[in-house]
């Protein structure tokens, strides 16, 4: 079974609560990092922490953060090794963010995007390969880049 882990604060609960539903019907286990209750709200940057956490240390492969802008949720999980979040505010973000960067966290504005366009955005960056439909000269670069990503997180955050 596919699984994926997802978060919101208030401001993206709603939006996430869709996403979920979406996740589910599709054959996803899905795991909520919170915010649990709309009443009940966690910040962003708990929220962005924990699910961050959770793709680095390999528990999970993919995730989704929702806030406001998703800007705050991306700049937080990054701070992550091995998190590679990109806010994406159409499906053409969300396919280049996994073609081009390999992203593996999908950050939503739940301000910004509505149900509709942010569950296609949610379909396409999942269902995007890393150097899908790029010449072979393109992601040959790519995947070399991503070597030397992996070197400089390797000398920021040592090795595990």
């Amino acid at each position: 079974m596919k699984r994926i882990i997802i978060g919101s604060d208030k401001s993206g609960f709603s939006l996430k609560e869709v996403i979920k539903k979406l996740l589910t019907e599709s054959g996803y286990e899905v795991t909520d990092g919170g915010t649990i209750k709309e009443e009940e709200p966690k910040p962003y940057f708990e929220v962005a922490a924990a699910v961050a956490k959770r793709i680095s240390e390999g528990e999970f492969q993919k995730g989704i953060l929702i806030c406001g802008t998703g800007m705050g949720m991306a700049i937080v999980a990054n701070k992550y090794k091995g998190v590679y979040a990109a806010v994406c505010e159409n499906t053409f973000a969300a396919e280049k963010a996994r073609a081009i960067n390999d992203a593996n966290v999908l950050t939503l504005g739940g301000w910004i995007t509505g149900e509709i366009a942010g569950c296609e955005i949610v379909k396409t960056f999942l269902d995007t390969k890393f150097t899908q439909n790029l010449e072979d000269w393109r992601a040959n670069n790519l995947i070399n880049a991503k070597m030397q990503i992996e070197k400089i997180e390797e000398k920021m955050y040592g090795q595990t």
